[in-house]
Order: structure tokens, then C-alpha cells, then sequence
């Protein structure tokens, strides 16, 4: 039974990443754009363009969370997006309250710990990472030289 788990294990991971990135752009979308349910400003408008730190942490999340969908620089955006959330439970949530549970900061410490266990643990299956991995000049190298020598 372990064993077919282990072999799963990419795959898991993959769709993790990419859950993940989806339900992070959704939200980054969301709060730029006010669709998929975002809420929108008093003024008709979405978040105002550079404004600290909504507008930048909205971007922040479109961007890295289709990163990470997708699996390209999977752990670079996962680092980004993490300390993005990481701020914003400490800046935003905690001072209002110790527990996430009290100061409504649960989903910015999900996200934290989620995107910093990609850190990681890398991209998994189903990613662009792993498809510039496989077709890297140094791996098409030894295909290249097994091929002259068969020959």
C-alpha cells in the first residue's frame, strides 16, 4: 500500500499546487478586477492601482498564483506568495486578535504554510518546471551521445 502511495506522491502533489494556485489567482482576480464574487470598491472600482498594500498584495496573488497553476518558478512564486501571506496575517490580522480563529486571519495562514511546503517541496507532476527539466540541454546531451555511439 505504501508503495503505490509513493508512487503517487507527484501527482498529489501536483494537484495540491494546483488547487492551490487556482483558489490564489482567484483571489488576486477577485480583488483587482472584482470578479468571481470580489467585492467591489464604494467608488464602482476595485482596489486603486498602487496602493499600499492592497493593490501590490492583489497582484501579488494573480501573479504568483498562476505561476504556480501552471508550475513555472513554482518555488520562487510559492516563496513570494508566502511571506506575501505571511505579512498580511501578521500586519493585517493578528494585531486584531492572537488566534486566527478570532482575528479572521485563517486563510492568509493556510496559504503561508501551503505555499511554503511547495518551497519544498518543488512543483510535483503536471508542471511546466518538470517539462524544462526533462528537455534541459544537459540530459539531451547523454540521449545525444548514446545515440552516436549506437550508431
Amino acid at each position: 500500500m505504501s508503495a503505490r502511495l509513493n508512487t503517487a506522491q507527484p501527482y498529489a502533489l501536483g494537484l495540491f499546487r494546483i488547487v492551490v494556485g487556482l483558489l490564489f489567482a482567484c483571489h488576486g482576480a477577485a480583488s483587482l478586477f472584482g470578479i468571481l464574487g470580489g467585492a467591489v470598491g464604494t467608488d464602482g472600482g476595485t482596489v486603486d492601482t498602487g496602493t499600499w498594500p492592497g493593490w501590490y498584495a492583489a497582484a501579488i496573488q494573480l501573479v504568483c498564483g498562476v505561476l504556480v497553476l501552471v508550475g513555472l518558478g513554482t518555488r520562487a512564486a510559492a516563496f513570494l506568495a508566502s511571506g506575501s501571506m505571511a505579512y498580511a496575517y501578521f500586519k493585517v490580522h493578528q494585531p486584531g486578535a492572537l488566534w486566527p480563529l478570532e482575528n479572521g486571519g485563517e486563510p492568509s495562514a493556510m496559504f503561508c504554510w501551503a505555499f511554503l511546503l511547495l518551497v519544498f517541496t518543488g512543483s510535483g507532476a503536471l508542471s511546466v518546471d518538470r517539462l524544462i527539466t526533462r528537455r534541459s540541454p544537459a540530459q539531451r546531451e547523454p540521449a545525444a551521445q548514446q545515440a552516436t555511439a549506437a550508431a
